[in-house]
């Protein structure tokens, strides 16, 4: 079974990577990845050398982003994404191919699959984010899908509704907390000393930017800037820089300040890889940020998470969850409650046994 994997970006290839892992020793399938976005950017880490790394027998390489993040520059990405693609899908056939998530860049490619048939699986379907147009995206990727993973019972109604029945929706939880439970760390000392960090107490932080209040990013990012500027007072600060989102820059460039202000207590990292990440959960006092991984893997590592704004309202989260606004003094606020607040044993909702395997098994059956 020839399958294809659609990555556009260093967060989908860490959820990818429990199931491409396996693939790729299971002969029964003949995997090509297909790397794309901000994967051959500079600007955001040039994530093909990872890939490259893990020994994928072919790698196709699509150049579409350009180097603006303005609303037209975004514009401009997908038609350019859309455009390469008709070549690409043109030129190379598959017995099926993945998507995952919501990003312009996966919509695009997804898009350009339609006129060619392209039989696709969907990952991570039917959720819900009311502050990120990525809400949008998400959808036209169902749509356009043959087959769906999705995470929980909940989005898979949603997908049955979208799709208008429920034939080929599988609940079978998020694949990046495959065997999550078994999740060992290496020892705290190598990991702070790979990444330059001092052994101290530390917040993890991911801000993305609210793409449906486009002009309020403006206003976001000075709180944003506010809050983890006093909250570097009390403790360090290791921040995974934003994707190629509308206005990404606009928050590159004020956390990049915030680094040269306070540069001993602010670092910045362009790109951990899954492990590392992990490794960074498992050891952070706390989360805060606007991210994904915040409502779904933080709770397996048993974290307090500061979510501000709306990008993920809509999202299921559990108790470990507090939901700000982008003011800098309730975020403050919340973070002194929760610094030093008792952990507590979260029973995430994300979480299946044998992700991998359910997935690959369907697949033999399809």
């Amino acid at each position: 079974m020839k399958i294809g994997v659609l990555t556009s970006s260093r967060a989908d290839y860490g959820i990818y990577l429990p199931l491409l892992n396996e693939i790729k020793k299971d002969h029964f399938f003949d995997l090509e990845i297909i790397a794309f976005g901000t994967h051959l950017s500079s600007k955001h880490g040039f994530t093909l050398d990872d890939i490259e790394k893990d020994g994928y027998d072919t790698i196709h390489k699509i150049t579409s982003l350009i180097d603006d993040d303005s609303e037209k520059g975004i514009v401009v990405s997908y038609g350019r994404t859309v455009l390469e693609f008709s070549n690409f899908w043109k030129n190379n056939c598959f017995d099926l191919v993945f998507c995952l998530g919501d990003r312009f860049e996966m919509s695009a490619a997804v898009q350009a699959s339609i006129p060619f048939g392209i039989k696709l699986a969907h990952i991570h379907g039917g959720e819900t984010t009311l502050g990120a147009i990525d809400n949008i995206y998400r959808h036209q990727i169902t749509l356009a899908s043959d087959i769906h993973f999705v995470t929980t019972s909940d989005n898979m109604l949603k997908v049955k509704n979208l799709k208008g029945d429920a034939k080929k929706i599988y609940d079978v939880g998020s694949l990046s907390l495959n065997n999550i439970d078994k999740f060992e760390p290496i020892d705290k000392l190598i990991f702070l000393d790979k990444f330059k960090i001092p052994n101290e107490t530390f917040a993890l932080v991911t801000f993305h930017p609210e793409t449906v209040s486009v002009s309020d990013n403006l206003l976001y990012v000075k709180e944003m800037k506010k809050a983890l500027t006093v909250i570097s007072e009390k403790i360090n600060i290791i921040i995974t820089m934003p994707n190629a989102d509308t206005l990404g820059s606009l928050y590159r460039n004020e956390l990049k300040d915030l680094k040269i202000k306070n540069p001993s207590t602010v670092f910045l990292i362009e790109n951990f890889g899954k492990v590392n990440y992990f490794n960074a959960m498992y050891y952070a006092g706390i989360l805060i940020g606007n991210t994904s991984s915040g409502i779904i893997e933080a709770a397996s590592f048993n974290k307090y998470v500061i979510n501000v704004g709306d990008r993920q309202k809509g999202r299921t989260h559990g108790n470990n969850v507090f939901n700000t606004s982008f003011d800098s003094e309730i975020i403050f606020e919340t973070f002194n409650t929760l610094i030093n607040k008792k952990p507590i044993e979260i029973d995430n909702v994300y979480f299946k046994n044998d992700t991998v395997k359910k997935i690959k098994s369907i697949l033999k059956k399809t």
